[in-house]
């Protein structure tokens, strides 16, 4: 494994870690998934056209007032 040196505001650096910390990871953890996600060839809209045309067969089976579609 390769080891990189990267710079950013200390403030950030200090926010970020204890974010980590608090969810039970670290820097070098987020970062490694991170850079694999963005070397990723993905396309989202690709992935979401792929998903909706998979649930095609899911209806409500009737049309919502305007009240329902905005119920919490």
């Amino acid at each position: 494994m390769k080891n990189i040196t990267l710079s950013a505001n200390e403030d950030i650096i200090r926010k970020a870690k204890t974010k980590a910390q608090q969810n039970s990871t670290t820097l070098n953890s987020l970062f490694r998934k991170w850079l694999d996600d963005y070397t990723r060839d993905k396309n989202i809209a690709l992935e979401i056209e792929r998903f909706l045309s998979e649930t095609e067969y899911a209806e409500a089976g009737r049309g919502f007032t305007r009240d329902e579609f905005n119920e919490r």
